[in-house]
């Protein structure tokens, strides 16, 4: 794959984790929204009326583990066919690095706003003993799209810098 086209790939790509990221984020706030009111309805010795809560937040972990583990399969790839590129010619993409660079900066924003929903998410889970959750996925989960966002950080950023240099800058 020529590194235009692999540059367009690799900006959809990034697209596509943020989405995911924002839609996790926003699922997971819905989980600590529900189970603050299922601790609440415990606290009070009301019974537990959101029965489904525990299937539901599997269900939602194993999904997003799955997720997770494609975007770790493709950008793994990614970054070795990027690298791997021709540094004298390859890289006359600035534009396009440009704009790697700033998606990857939302991504990071999108990233670090799902970081809050999980730390929100485990200031309830704490107190909750009703049933057992799978919490160490999301933990994984967590950590995995933390670490993968900080290597497209530091890809979109050695793009940018390569374009620089090839440009004369």
């Amino acid at each position: 794959m020529k590194q235009a086209g692999l540059v367009d790939d690799i900006l959809t790509q990034t697209d596509n984790l943020r989405v995911m990221t924002v839609q996790a984020a926003r699922n997971l706030r819905d989980f600590s929204r529900r189970l603050e009111l299922i601790l609440s309805q415990d606290h009070k010795n009301i019974a537990v009326r959101d029965t489904a809560f525990a299937e539901e937040f599997a269900a939602f972990c194993t999904a997003l583990r799955k997720d997770t583990d494609e975007q770790m399969d493709y950008w793994q790839q990614a970054r070795t066919q990027l690298r791997s590129g021709p540094d004298k010619n390859g890289y006359e993409l600035g534009l396009a690095a440009k704009s790697f660079v700033s998606r990857a900066k939302t991504l990071s924003r999108a990233t670090d706003d799902f970081t809050t929903a999980y730390d929100c998410f485990n200031r309830f889970y704490k107190n909750y003993t009703l049933a057992k959750l799978p919490v160490w996925l999301l933990t994984a989960c967590c950590d995995d799209l933390n670490n993968l966002t900080g290597k497209i950080l530091f890809l979109s950023r050695e793009l940018a810098k390569k374009t620089e240099k090839t440009r004369g800058y």
